[in-house]
């Protein structure tokens, strides 16, 4: 089962959720081989609740996931903590929500990481480092002890490409290895042409949170970084630069 566990369905923070954009990101996922996603929207997104409101007026829900076209999508988000990083925050859509609602607290400041990882803990969530060795948000300089309590880091596409594939996988993986923890495929995709740069390829078919943290735990899975990762995300990030000045202007 092909799973890019970092997906958003927004351009932008900025604008509003478009379902037919949406729906775009969804037939390119499928184009690109995929049999699910993470959606993985910021937490701090414009009109958060209107992602999971408009999702569950045109699809339905169980099992742990949106059924979408033949696509499987498992809620989430991601989620800035106040030290550095972003965190992902992947569960049943009810516990989204409700950790969502949570948050709202912490729009300005962000949440700490302790609090943060408190908090999910009274979930069944699957708790990934974002990004880990990015620039603007180096996870990797947080306290050892609270890495280790994630379930997993994504190798994530665009630092794939920005840092250089050989590099970030590199640095990625001698992380999680030092905390014992395992490496999954993101693609942070905002444009649908990232779809299929990286992913995770699971060996069970998988319908929940449990399911999927079971199989990451047992590594049970391979990541793959697709061949031109470098063109798909250039591209990706030319035409969203593009269409966000677009949108974002008539706002």
């Amino acid at each position: 089962m092909k799973v890019d566990f970092h997906t958003h369905a927004k351009l932008s923070k900025k604008v509003d959720f478009s379902l037919s954009y949406f729906k775009q990101m969804v037939q390119s996922a499928l184009a690109s081989g995929l049999e699910g996603i993470a959606l993985t929207e910021h937490f701090n997104t414009r009109n958060f609740h209107e992602v999971y409101d408009t999702l569950d007026a045109h699809y339905s829900y169980g099992k742990g996931y949106y059924m979408v076209d033949g696509l499987k999508v498992f809620p989430g988000m991601e989620v800035d903590v106040y030290e550095v990083g972003h965190i992902l925050c992947i569960g049943e859509l009810k516990d989204v929500r409700s950790l969502r609602e949570e948050l709202d607290e912490y729009i300005d400041p962000f949440i700490p990481f302790r609090e943060l990882l408190d908090k999910t803990s009274c979930y069944e969530m699957l708790v990934i480092g974002a990004h880990p060795y990015r620039p603007s948000t180096p996870l990797k300089d947080l306290e050892p002890s609270l890495l280790a309590r994630l379930d997993a880091f994504d190798l994530n596409g665009k630092d794939l490409h920005t840092r250089g594939i050989t590099e970030n996988i590199q640095d990625v993986q001698s992380l999680a290895t030092s905390l014992g923890l395992p490496v999954v495929g993101g693609s942070d995709t905002h444009h649908f042409k990232q779809y299929g740069a990286v992913y995770t390829v699971l060996e069970n078919e998988c319908h929940n949170v449990s399911e999927l943290k079971n199989t990451l735990q047992k590594g049970q899975f391979t990541v793959t970084v697709a061949e031109d990762l470098h063109e798909r995300v250039s591209e990706a990030t030319r035409l969203k630069a593009i269409e966000k000045e677009k949108l974002e202007v008539e706002i």
